[in-house]
C-alpha cells in the first residue's frame, strides 16, 4: 500500500480533553487523526513508512516530547514534527527546533494557526517522500544500465561528443552511438539536460559542476 495515499495527524498529549480537542479540531476539515496518551504508544505503534505529521505536547509523564522526538530516528520515524506546550519557553523552543521540529506552538492556540502549520507540514512530507520516490526510480535505471552504457554516460554528461567518447573508449563512433541511444532509452531521458538533471540526484556530478 503506499502510505503516502491517506496522511495521518499523530495527537500525542497526556490530557484527554486536549487530545480529544484537536482530534475534533483536524478532523472537522477532513484530515485523518490517531491520539496516543504517551510518547511511548506512538512510537510503539507508528506504522513505518506511513506519511503524515505529528502533534505532541513537550511535558508528559514518563517520555517528554523533547526526549520523544530524540528517539524518533530510533524507531525509523521520518515525519514532520509539531511541539506544543502550555508550559512554553525558550529554552525548550529552541531544544525542539535544533532536534529538528517544524514549530513550537503555546497553549492556547489560534485553532487556524495550528491547522496551517499541520497542512504545511504534510504538504512537506508528501512532497519529500515524492523526491526519494523520483531518486530511487532513477537509481533503478542507472543499476540497469551496462557497463559500458555506464561509461558512456559518465562522459555524455561531461559534454563530450559522440567522437571524443570513441576516441577516448578506443571504440568506434557507431558504437558509441548505439550505447548512447540504449542508455538514453533506459534512463527514459528525454534531453540531455534531463539526463544531467539525473546525474546531479545520483551524485554523479554535483551542482558547482554545472
Amino acid at each position: 500500500m503506499d502510505s503516502s495515499a491517506e496522511q495521518i495527524v499523530y495527537v500525542v498529549d497526556d490530557d484527554v480533553d486536549v487530545r480529544d480537542s484537536l482530534q475534533w479540531l483536524l478532523e472537522s476539515v477532513g484530515l485523518t487523526v490517531s491520539s496516543f496518551p504517551t510518547a511511548q504508544d506512538f512510537l510503539d505503534d507508528y506504522p513505518s513508512g506511513q506519511s503524515g505529521c505529528v502533534v505532541m505536547d513537550v511535558r508528559m509523564p514518563g517520555l517528554s516530547g523533547i526526549s520523544a522526538q530524540k528517539k524518533l530516528p530510533e524507531y525509523q520515524i521520518d515525519i514532520p514534527v509539531i511541539m506544543i506546550s502550555a508550559h512554553g519557553n525558550v529554552d525548550m523552543a529552541v531544544t525542539a527546533m535544533t532536534q529538528g521540529a517544524q514549530t513550537f506552538i503555546e497553549k492556547p492556540f489560534n485553532d487556524q494557526t495550528l491547522l496551517d502549520h499541520v497542512q504545511r507540514a504534510l504538504d512537506q512530507d508528501l512532497a519529500r517522500r515524492e523526491s526519494l520516490n523520483r531518486k530511487q526510480v532513477v537509481k533503478t535505471r542507472f543499476d540497469g544500465l551496462t557497463r559500458r552504457e555506464r561509461q558512456v554516460m559518465e562522459q555524455v554528461i561531461q559534454g563530450l561528443s559522440n567522437q571524443e567518447i570513441a576516441d577516448k573508449l578506443v571504440i568506434n563512433r557507431k558504437t558509441v552511438e548505439g550505447h548512447r541511444a540504449n542508455m538514453m532509452r533506459k534512463m527514459a531521458a528525454g534531453s540531455l539536460a534531463e539526463l544531467i538533471q539525473m546525474a546531479v540526484g545520483l551524485g554523479l556530478i554535483s551542482n558547482t559542476q554545472l
